[in-house]
């Protein structure tokens, strides 16, 4: 057995240095004046930290967590595989003859060969980001497999090193994602919402009807796949921009349950549909940030499924502003509505964003509102103030700040209203605010729970924001809260 063993690993070295010859033989139009470089781009992980910032400041808010979980993938697998990885194997660097002189690195790496560094962090941070952005990925996968191949061409590794590199390198990639979606399940934490009698249980999804916001990208596409398999019934309609409210309001008028899959923006217009009709809301996760869903303790589709299986739901409050962005009937917010800097940084970044991308388009939006800015003078409850943001959040947020972002109910039926007052200049006005503590009086920062605020006196061309969507305010309104107006599925 023992010479068995012998006779296998001989047989492996001798195709591993055949084909390491093989590679140093040919020759490859090009190849010598790029790969090298290439290669020496990627020393020290410089390349793909390069990559992943330019991610972030070009791509949308997916992209940015893609990236996030490229560069943490690489850190993995950087980190065990130049202390455990290399030193437990110690197989010398290949002998150089037969490689062309011009390829040879200047610098011959002094570490052991057996696996290949550079090909364990360029698959690692291509794995993290294709995990979480397709499309990244396959950008990127290009480029990260030139790297590897660099590694035999230049001659400081065998392609079994390459190939042993890669593939730890994507199982960091896969073992950084699970890590990820553990710690996002473990801050998923249910409120204290009151149980829902008589939610109809739909074992197979026969009367649910689910809308299907179409762009909101590959989190709501992975979501299909387990509703399929789990609720084999139930009707989907998959649409998007101009035609989502539409078909939601139809969906509502003939479901049993409507059910919806998209973003937080996508949520809020279901809502209203569902609110409308006097039926449960099923939420499927499928956005970027899936603020609601978190609040209310749902980590998935997966979720979902089984507390509409099992007809398992709660009542939850709805924030409301009349008259509305249609003006003929209320608006609705689950979780927050603004008027002031948000509004018109949101307002910015939609504009700009087609034309030079969501990173972008966010720094000259928060540069625009700084610089630009001037404090709304607006009537609260009677009184004339002048604020540089009112925010109202749909239950009380934890955290300081005037728009924190955690809720420990969503079934308390009071609105969290903050203001920033005017005066001064808004960055350090926000910033003061934002130190400030939750519900605390300061020179800069009120903070109180009410069940309704009359706003006043609204400058003509003045932005509102709820749940992200983005609209011009009228002349006055009303805020207030409705307790558990919304039946929505959570399991128990």
């Amino acid at each position: 057995m023992a010479e068995q063993e012998l006779t296998l690993r001989g047989a492996f070295a001798r195709w591993d240095r055949q084909l390491f010859d093989a590679v140093a033989r040919r020759h490859w139009p090009g190849a010598d004046r790029v790969l090298p470089r290439l290669g020496r781009a990627a020393n020290h992980g410089v390349l793909w930290g390069a990559a992943a910032a330019g991610i972030a400041i070009v791509g949308s808010a997916g992209a940015r967590k893609a990236a996030v979980r490229g560069a943490a993938s690489l850190a993995l697998a950087s980190a065990t595989i130049n202390t455990v990885g290399k030193w437990s194997v110690r197989r010398p660097r290949p002998l150089l003859d037969g490689v062309p002189a011009v390829r040879r690195a200047v610098v011959q790496p002094r570490t052991t060969s057996f696996p290949s560094g550079h090909s364990a962090s360029a698959f690692a941070f291509t794995a993290g980001l294709a995990l979480e952005s397709p499309g990244w990925g396959a950008v990127v996968a290009p480029v990260a497999a030139s790297v590897a191949f660099s590694r035999v061409y230049t001659g400081v590794h065998y392609p079994s090193d390459v190939l042993a590199g890669a593939a730890y390198g994507v199982a960091a990639g896969f073992l950084v994602r699970r890590l990820a979606r553990g710690a996002e399940q473990a801050r998923v934490v249910p409120g204290h919402e009151r149980t829902a009698a008589g939610a109809p249980a739909l074992p197979d999804g026969d009367g649910l009807t689910v809308v299907v916001n179409s762009g909101s990208g590959t989190a709501a596409a992975a979501g299909l796949d387990v509703l399929r398999e789990r609720l084999p019934k139930a009707e989907l309609v998959e649409c998007e921009g101009s035609e989502l409210a539409a078909e939601l309001e139809a969906a509502a008028s003939r479901a049993t349950v409507l059910g919806v899959c998209g973003g937080d923006g996508t949520v809020n217009a279901a809502a209203g549909a569902a609110l409308r009709a006097g039926i449960p809301l099923a939420v499927f996760p499928g956005g970027t940030l899936n603020h609601f869903a978190l609040d209310l303790g749902l980590a998935g589709t997966e979720d979902t499924c089984r507390a509409v299986a099992a007809g398992h739901a709660v009542h939850v409050g709805v924030g409301r502003f009349t008259p509305g962005p249609q003006g003929n009937r209320p608006g609705y917010f689950l979780n927050n509505f603004s008027i002031g800097a948000y509004p018109e940084l949101l307002g910015h970044r939609l504009r700009w964003a087609p034309r030079i991308g969501g990173g972008p388009a966010a720094l000259l939006a928060a540069w625009r509102v700084v610089r630009a800015q001037r404090p709304v003078r607006l009537r609260l409850a009677g009184r004339p103030r002048s604020v540089w943001l009112l925010f109202a959040g749909n239950g009380t947020y934890q955290g300081t700040g005037p728009t924190p972002r955690r809720r420990a109910s969503l079934g308390e039926g009071l609105l969290d209203v903050r203001l920033v007052l005017g005066g001064g200049r808004p960055g350090p006005r926000l910033l003061a605010a934002a130190l400030a503590g939750p519900l605390t009086r300061s020179p800069v920062h009120v903070a109180t729970r009410l069940r309704s605020l009359r706003v006043g006196d609204i400058p003509a061309d003045t932005p509102l924001a709820y749940d992200g969507e983005y609209a011009p305010a009228p002349a006055a309104l009303v805020l207030d809260e409705l307790p558990d107006a919304l039946t929505v599925y959570r399991p128990r």
